[in-house]
């Protein structure tokens, strides 16, 4: 599993002559299959026609450089209709805002992980009420060029490190049901002085901000409504309803 981050950038190396061809400028998104279809090639002596190199062409991607058999892997994105219709799509996922399917802002995807021997996105890093979470690819219903798109449930299904990713979905211990930042940390149990900590950082963060539309409790009775300006109370009434209700309030609010 790599960072696209780890990717971008790497040398290019065709073994079967030991020469540098050039270097990873971006990673190609196919937003239809989620997967990395092509890496697009930098190099000072192409200037005219973008080059890419189809991803099932990659021998190995390592620590230092990206390996192909040849330059013959590389291919002018001109004779490849294909690819050029996915390189103008402009899919680029990292610093997009993902929303759910009714339209609920969950956050903004920071980057996301490629399995280096297929091409397939394994998952997103998120930033969510100010917290690194971790989402699974098929949690994904949209790549799309502005927005990303996320089933209902992925408010619940967050994860508190890439290496999760990888794991089978019965590994319930690593989800985090809290998105607030009240939760274990790497299977710790956060002290009470911590937790009050960080939920006094909640309440700096909200108090004073107007909420923009109906908060519902649990049990879809409405708990703060629209055009309140936020209290203390207020706050720690849709802390105390849990996870998603914090989370809708704080991506209601503004100044």
């Amino acid at each position: 599993m790599k960072k696209s981050t780890e990717i971008i950038g790497l040398p290019i190396i065709g073994i079967s002559a030991g020469l540098e061809l050039g270097s990873v400028k971006s990673l190609v998104v196919n937003p239809e299959k989620g997967t990395v279809d092509f890496l697009t090639v930098e190099h000072d002596d192409w200037q005219v026609s973008i080059k890419a190199i189809p991803f099932s062409k990659v021998i190995g991607i390592g620590e230092f450089a990206l390996t192909i058999d040849s330059d013959n892997a590389i291919i002018d994105l001109n004779e490849i209709p294909i690819a050029n219709q996915l390189v103008n799509k402009r899919i680029k996922i990292t610093d997009t805002r993902v929303i759910t399917r009714k339209g609920q802002l969950l956050g903004e995807a920071k980057e996301f992980f490629v399995n280096e021997d297929t091409g397939h996105i394994i998952g997103l890093h998120l930033n969510v009420n100010n917290l690194d979470v971790f989402i699974k690819s098929e949690l994904v219903l949209t790549f799309g060029k502005d927005i990303l798109v996320v089933k209902e449930e992925a408010s619940n299904e967050l994860l508190h490190s890439a290496e999760s990713l990888l794991e089978n979905s019965e590994y319930e211990d690593e989800v985090i049901e809290d998105i607030s930042p009240v939760h274990e940390v790497k299977g710790e149990l956060l002290s009470i002085q911590e937790v009050d900590s960080m939920k006094a950082k909640q309440i700096d963060l909200l108090e004073g901000k107007t909420v923009i539309k109906d908060i519902y409790g649990a049990d879809q009775q409405v708990i703060i409504e629209k055009g309140t300006m936020l209290t203390i109370n207020d706050i720690k009434k849709a802390q105390d309803e849990g996870p998603s209700t914090f989370v809708e309030l704080s991506m209601n609010t503004e100044m």
